[in-house]
């Protein structure tokens, strides 16, 4: 049996560009990956893919899992059947803006080129991803990155200063298809400056970078869950250095260097699910 961590992400920007040719919208985003992760367990079995969860709600255990499918697209890529028997141990929140289900895609391909020692490349495996989610390749890469494209083209950047991550999932949910449509008919007049976004944050300049903190799709998201904007207003009151929606929502993430800081905001809000975590 192997074991594979699943981290979540949070946005640190998100900005849409435009629809695509092929019907996908453009974006330009500052991904950054945390440490509350779901836990994956893998082991060889004799052929097909078996799936089990623990934990989380509403989530399915057959091919309609991001998890089963990666577990496919790995058997489609090496044209072998790598049989699998995968366990997901839920912690991170569904439908969240917190990438749980592309975290825990990504998992079972990292697992799986462990598990049957099939020597892939990191490109290798981002490409497996890309076949099933946008998030999945910077899930499979880590750390703090520039995403373009669909999200699937990344270019790392330097790691940020470590921050207490203050999360707060208010009751409801947000379809990402739902908000980039709803986006779509009400778009943004203000974008974030992500390139100057990340010259700031790569000489260490966090006040600024704080300050352009942006995700478009927090506009649409209020429209439909107005918590978002409450937690917003009072994680901001209870000393965050930052408060912004993650994804497509209804996650607020809260930053902070200090630690005592980090439990007051936590306690600042009444909301369906609470964590504090920090980067990773």
């Amino acid at each position: 049996m192997l074991k594979e961590l699943a981290r979540a992400k949070i946005n640190l920007t998100l900005d849409i560009l435009g629809v695509r040719a092929d019907g996908y919208h453009e974006v330009e985003m500052i991904m950054q990956m945390i440490e509350l992760a779901d836990e994956v367990e893998l082991k060889k079995i004799a052929s097909g893919v078996r799936l089990k969860i623990d934990g989380g709600k509403n989530i399915p255990s057959d091919e309609k899992n991001l998890a089963w499918r990666a577990a496919v697209e790995v058997q489609k890529f090496v044209g072998k059947d790598l049989g699998v028997a995968i366990e997901l141990k839920k912690k991170i929140p569904s439908a969240a803006g917190l990438g749980g289900g592309s975290a825990d895609a990504a998992a079972v391909i990292r697992g799986l080129n462990r598990l049957y020692e099939l020597n892939l490349t990191d490109n290798e495996l981002c490409k497996i991803g890309e076949r099933i989610g946008s998030d999945v390749p910077f899930c499979i890469i880590g750390g703090t990155c520039f995403a373009e494209g669909r999200g699937e083209i990344l270019t790392p950047l330097a790691p940020i200063k470590r921050f207490n991550v203050v999360l707060a999932k208010p009751d409801g949910e947000i379809s990402t298809a739902w908000a980039y449509k709803t986006y779509d008919e009400n778009s943004a007049q203000i974008h974030p400056p992500t390139k100057t976004i990340i010259a700031q944050l790569q000489r260490g300049d966090y006040d600024a970078a704080f300050k352009n903190f942006s995700n478009v799709l927090e506009s649409v998201a209020i429209k439909k869950i107005p918590a978002i904007a409450e937690i917003k207003n009072k994680f901001s009151a209870a000393g965050a250095n930052v408060a912004l929606m993650s994804g497509s929502g209804a996650t607020v993430f809260a930053l902070t260097d200090d630690d005592l800081t980090a439990k007051k905001i936590a306690a600042s809000v009444d909301a369906a699910q609470i964590f504090i975590t920090k980067t990773f």
